[in-house]
């Protein structure tokens, strides 16, 4: 299969960090980190079970994270030290994020309302609300705070884990069992027989959206073997070559996204159909028309936010 330059099409929005410094070393320096909660230039991410504190104008056209300061987080009454180090911004101030439970929401002064607006991080995707270093900014806190809120007890003995290294670990109180955030492997693959490509319908999607196709990595399986099992699984059909193309962090709740390109030895669809409620087969016209807006029988695919869109688009410029 004569795949396209990885180099020639859109990057997916989420996870296109250009001027954050994630300070992996500093983590675990104590006396660093307090130092950075303390300054009055530190900024930090609010969130509220998952979702986030945001600003709108009226006519709610732009909408941009909201940060706060430290007196201002200490106001709502949180606890500072466990907010998680995002990392530094292009001009050394230090991010955070802090994450309230919907009972410390409520017993804040003021209340939920006061905190509101507060929208979960997939709308603010797919609306491209925010700029694509705000939404990977917040795309590292929802995944750090989700996290949080699954590993606060140890999987090995049950007792308590304790934040530890910034937000970046935790440690059980009671046998020393520590756990660290994790991304999930999974592919999302398009399917091409060289003048079509086959995208996919699934049952939680918005009517006649139809986007790439995606499956999870299982253990001891590498991602060639994933992406030809999974579609065989889907759509019924044989996969030859796989091509990787890129890559996307989606925190839904901590997922790696690999992308690839998958060539078609058979174009037969059988559908699983407890997942895949429709896949068809469509030509660069057609998707052109679908990106548009166009498509004579109403169908859409996904927005620049997301790996899908780039590896559509890759298709659609191939032999451009």
């Amino acid at each position: 299969m004569d795949a396209p330059n990885q180099n020639s099409f859109p990057r997916p929005r989420i996870g296109s960090e250009r001027t954050l410094n994630r300070m992996a070393e500093k983590r675990a320096d104590k006396d660093w980190v307090a130092e950075r909660l303390g300054r009055e230039t530190s900024r930090f991410l609010l969130l509220t079970d998952l979702s986030l504190a945001v600003d709108s104008n009226t006519d709610k056209s732009e909408t941009n994270l909201r940060w706060h300061t430290r007196k201002e987080i200490e106001k709502l009454t949180a606890d500072i030290d466990t907010a998680y180090l995002l990392g530094c911004d292009a001009d050394d101030r230090a991010v955070f994020a802090v994450s309230l439970s919907p009972a410390q929401a409520v017993a804040a002064p003021g209340g939920i309302d006061a905190l509101k607006p507060l929208v979960d991080l997939r709308s603010l995707a797919m609306q491209e609300a925010l700029s694509p270093e705000d939404l990977s900014l917040a795309a590292v806190g929802r995944a750090l705070a989700a996290w949080h809120a699954t590993t606060k007890c140890c999987g090995r003995c049950g007792g308590h884990t304790r934040s530890r290294d910034a937000g970046w670990r935790r440690k059980c109180w009671a046998c020393g069992q520590e756990f660290f955030p994790r991304a999930d492997p999974a592919i999302i693959v398009l399917i091409t027989d060289g003048e079509r490509c086959l995208l996919g319908h699934h049952k939680r999607y918005a009517h006649k959206f139809y986007s790439t196709l995606a499956g999870f990595v299982e253990p001891g399986e590498d991602i060639e073997a994933c992406v030809r099992r999974e579609m065989r699984e889907e759509t019924g059909i044989t996969i030859g070559e796989v091509t990787y193309m890129a890559s996307q962090p989606w925190p839904f709740p901590h997922l790696l996204m690999v992308g690839c390109w998958a060539e078609a030895l058979t174009t037969e669809l059988t559908l699983e159909e407890e997942e895949l409620h429709d896949a068809r087969w469509f030509t660069r016209d057609d998707v052109l028309q679908m990106m548009a807006g166009e498509h004579p029988e109403g169908f859409s695919v996904p927005g620049n936010h997301s790996i899908a869109h780039s590896l559509i688009m890759s298709f659609v410029e191939k032999d451009k």
